[in-house]
C-alpha cells in the first residue's frame, strides 16, 4: 500500500532488522507495527530514543486505547498512532506529514553543518586552519555515539565544543548537562554524578537525581575530568562500562543512555604520569580526541571573535560599541592571551564599559600604555626574584602579584595562571595557614 503512494520504501522483518538498515540508510519517516517478532514497537521506539534518532515514526496497532496512544506519542516520541484497519487516505496524509517533518530535520542538520564551513559552529568562530580542523572533527564525530575527550588550555572553549557536538548529534533535543569536576567538593561529587536517596547521608532530606539521570538520553560533559578524585573515577568507569547507575543509599541499578564527553585543561601525558587520571578511564573516554588550539596560535581569528563578543557585550551592558580602532585591534592581536578567549572577553568587556559608545581605542585598554615603574625603575607588574628564595616563596609572590594585576579578581587570575579556581583558593589558604603557624611558633618562643 505504501509503495502505491509514491514513496521510496525499504522494508524490514521486525524492529531489530529495521535498526540495522537504519544504520546504513537514513529514512525520512518510519511506519512500524506495534506487534513484531524479536523486537516489538515499544522496544523499537525505546531504542530509537536511546540512539537519539528523531526520524518521525508512525505506529500501527489493532489494540488502541487513549492510554496507549499517550504512551506512544508522548512518552516514546512516536510521530503518531493509527488503529487497524487503516484507511488509506488517512495513512497517506499522515505519512506525507511525517516525511515532510523528516526532511525538515535533515535540512536543519545540513544548514548547521554548512555554517561550520564558513567559520561558524555553534558559538565558536574561526577561519584559521587550526579551527577549521576542529570544526571538521566535530562534524565527523557528532552524529556518532562515541565518547569524546576535549583537551585544551583554560579559556579555549572546551564546553562550546561539547555543546556543538551535542547540537549536531541525533540527541540534540535531549538535555545537555555540564558538570565542572573541579568546582565540586569531593564529599558532594558522587551525589551530583550518581544521585542519592532520601536519608542516604546527613542532609539528604529528599531523593536527588544525579547528572546521569538528568541528562536522560542526551549528553553529559564532565569538565576538568582530571580534577575528579581517583575513587570517584573508578565508580565512573563502572557506570560507563555497564550503562547503569546506582544512587547513593539505593539498592537498585538504573539504566542510563547518555553520551559522555570529557574535557581537561591539563596535558594528558602529565595527568597520566602523575596518576591524577586513571589510565583505564582515560582509554574509555579517549575514543575520539579533539585538541583545541590556544588563541596565540590562531590570532587571525581575533577580529571576528572580537566583533561577535562586542555584539553580546552591547546587549549585556546596554553599550553602543561600534568596533575596535585600528590601534586597539593591533594591540589585541599582539597579545599572547594566556587566558585565551576568556581573557580576551574580559578585556573587551572592561573596555566596552569604559567606552560606552563608539569605537574602543587604546585609551580604553588598561595595559596599552607602558606599566608604571616601581621605586627601582622596575615595572609594577614585573616580579623580581633574588637568589635563595624557596620555590614556594616565589610561587606565592607571583600569585599575589597576579592578583594585584587583576584587582583581586581570583577567577581571572586563575585563568591567567592556568589554574582551576579551587586550586588557586587552596594555594592562598595554605600560604595564610603557613604564616599563621609561623606566627604562633614565634609567640611560643
Amino acid at each position: 500500500m505504501v509503495s502505491s503512494f509514491g514513496f521510496d520504501v525499504t522494508t524490514a522483518e521486525d524492529g531489530r532488522d529495521a535498526l540495522q538498515k537504519l544504520e546504513a540508510r537514513r529514512a525520512n519517516a518510519i511506519l512500524a507495527d506495534l506487534v513484531m517478532p524479536r523486537m516489538d514497537g515499544f522496544a523499537f521506539l525505546r531504542e530509537l530514543t536511546a540512539r537519539g534518532d528523531q526520524t518521525p515514526t508512525v505506529i500501527l496497532t489493532a489494540m488502541g486505547s487513549i492510554e496507549q496512544a499517550i504512551s506512544l506519542v508522548h512518552d516514546l516520541k512516536a510521530f503518531w498512532f493509527l488503529e487497524k484497519p487503516v484507511q488509506p487516505g488517512v495513512m497517506r496524509t499522515l505519512l506525507d506529514r511525517a516525511v515532510q517533518q523528516g526532511r525538515l530535520l535533515g535540512e536543519a542538520d545540513r544548514l548547521r553543518r554548512e555554517l561550520s564551513y564558513q567559520g561558524v559552529l555553534g558559538e565558536m568562530i574561526g577561519k584559521s586552519p587550526p579551527m577549521m580542523e576542529v570544526f571538521s572533527l566535530i562534524r565527523q564525530v557528532a552524529p556518532t555515539s562515541a565518547s569524546v575527550l576535549i583537551a585544551g588550555e583554560s579559556g579555549t572553549g572546551k564546553e562550546l565544543v561539547a555543546r556543538a557536538i551535542h547540537s549536531l548529534s541525533p540527541r540534540r533535543d535531549a538535555p545537555f548537562v555540564a558538570v565542572n569536576c573541579a568546582a565540586l567538593p569531593e564529599t558532594l561529587m558522587e551525589s551530583e554524578l550518581f544521585g542519592h536517596e532520601k536519608g542516604a547521608f546527613t542532609g539528604a532530606f529528599e531523593r536527588h537525581e544525579g547528572c546521569f539521570e538528568q541528562a536522560g538520553n542526551g549528553t553529559l560533559l564532565l569538565d576538568e575530568i582530571a580534577e575528579m578524585p581517583i575513587g570517584t573515577q573508578a565508580k565512573l568507569l563502572r557506570v560507563l562500562e555497564e550503562s547503569k547507575v546506582r544512587r547513593l543509599g539505593g539498592n537498585r541499578d538504573i539504566p542510563v543512555s547518555v553520551r559522555v564527553l570529557a574535557a581537561t585543561n591539563r596535558p594528558l601525558d602529565q595527568s597520566l604520569r602523575s596518576k591524577v587520571l586513571r589510565e583505564d578511564l582515560f582509554y574509555r573516554l579517549n575514543v575520539f580526541q579533539i585538541a583545541l588550539p590556544p588563541l596565540r596560535q590562531r590570532k587571525q581569528d581575533i577580529p571576528a571573535i572580537a566583533a561577535t563578543l562586542l555584539v553580546q557585550l552591547n546587549q549585556k551592558h546596554g553599550c553602543r560599541i561600534t568596533g575596535l580602532s585600528a590601534e586597539a585591534l593591533q594591540w589585541f592581536q599582539r597579545g599572547d592571551w594566556p587566558g585565551n578567549v576568556r581573557e580576551l572577553r574580559n578585556q573587551l568587556e572592561r573596555a566596552a564599559i569604559l567606552a560606552g559608545a563608539g569605537e574602543i581605542g587604546l585609551n580604553h585598554l588598561p595595559q596599552a600604555a607602558a606599566p608604571a615603574a616601581g621605586p627601582a625603575g622596575v615595572p609594577e607588574d614585573v616580579l623580581q626574584v633574588r637568589a635563595g628564595l624557596t620555590i614556594n616563596e616565589v610561587e606565592e609572590r607571583y600569585l599575589r602579584l597576579t592578583l594585584k594585576h587583576t584587582n583581586n579578581n581570583k577567577r581571572r587570575a586563575a585563568v591567567m595562571l592556568g589554574l582551576c579556581l579551587r586550586t588557586l583558593h587552596n594555594k592562598l589558604r595554605s600560604y595564610d595557614q603557613g604564616k599563621a603557624r609561623t606566627a604562633a611558633s614565634g609567640s611560643d618562643d
